[in-house]
């Protein structure tokens, strides 16, 4: 049914590296896969990505919708 040689070679075990180290086996079309992340070195896996707070948007968010809205009403309900 399928045409012969057309499809390319699969390697079931293909290795993926990196940092110079075999971090787990894939199937791919390609014997050896380099990669600069994976799952074990990645920050939002490993738990140390960090929120970046650009011009203070924590800050503001916290102060509209966190903090100002406990002190917020209690202005209103003075006036």
């Amino acid at each position: 049914m399928a045409k012969p040689d057309i499809h390319p070679q699969w390697y079931p075990e293909a290795k993926v590296y990196c940092n110079g180290q075999v971090v787990m086996t894939v199937g791919s079309t390609k014997p050896e896969l380099h990669v600069d992340l994976w799952s074990g070195n990645h920050p939002f896996y490993t738990g140390t990505q960090k929120i970046i707070d650009t011009e203070g948007r924590v800050e503001r968010f916290l102060r509209k919708y966190g903090k100002s809205s406990e002190q917020g009403s209690g202005d209103k309900k003075k006036k």
